[in-house]
């Protein structure tokens, strides 16, 4: 078995969505703390961190897109462990629309078909590209309307992709969340060493969300897992 980490590091100011609030940790209590409180031999030290439910890689809860949708605790399990494959988009230009032709030839390339029920994770390159400087926030390409119908129909449950955002910054991306509310299907965000899965074929991709009660999205670990004999 091989694991490969689509997961953002979290730490202290981490990079969030313009307007979000902050990632924070700190220590709680150090052993030396815990220790002279305690008694107890070693002192357990203990840190605590606190963060928007959009924060680092994470699941977008259909509740994010509408009072009507699904919260993220009662987001089904099954759709957060599900067959998966990466598509190399790495050529589409910072800050445009990826358009349904460009999924279809990029499913083409990787030369094996979109699970169904399953997902597809975007490679555009954008966080290797300008993780963590300030267009990290900005200048990501992204799919449009008629992308996100084309993966809906696909039969996929959710797509990922290697930005802070879906489709590209401003009014096409605000449409692409109201289109995954309407297309019953959702999106993972902040992924990143895309990279890695680039003509590896088809994977197993977990990424389980905390079980935030009626939270609109959830931090994830999301990985791929391949069964290498």
């Amino acid at each position: 078995m091989r694991i490969i980490d689509l997961s953002r590091e979290l730490y202290h100011r981490t990079p969030s969505y313009p307007g979000q609030p902050p990632v924070i940790h700190g220590v709680w209590k150090t052993h030396e703390e815990a220790f002279a409180d305690s008694g107890n031999i070693q002192g357990n030290s203990v840190m605590f961190f606190s963060m928007p439910d959009h924060g680092g890689t994470h699941i977008d809860a259909p509740r994010h897109f509408g009072k009507e949708g699904t919260p993220i605790d009662k987001y089904p399990l099954e759709n957060c462990i599900v067959q998966g494959i990466c598509i190399d988009l790495r050529h589409i230009a910072p800050r445009a629309e990826i358009t349904s032709a460009d999924l279809q030839a990029a499913v083409a390339k990787a030369g094996v078909g979109i699970p169904k029920k399953g997902t597809v994770l975007l490679c555009t390159g954008h966080h290797a590209r300008t993780f963590p400087t300030k267009a990290y926030a900005t200048d990501n390409s992204g799919v449009n309307v008629a992308a996100t119908e084309w993966l809906a129909k696909q039969g996929v449950v959710h797509f990922g992709i290697d930005s802070m955002r879906p489709g590209p910054e401003g009014d096409v991306n605000s449409l692409v969340h109201k289109a995954c509310l309407e297309l019953d299907i959702t999106h993972i965000e902040s992924l990143c060493n895309l990279e890695a899965l680039i003509g590896q074929g088809e994977f197993r991709f977990i990424g389980l969300p905390l079980k935030w009660r009626s939270g609109t999205g959830s931090p994830i670990r999301a990985v791929a897992v391949f069964e290498d004999a």
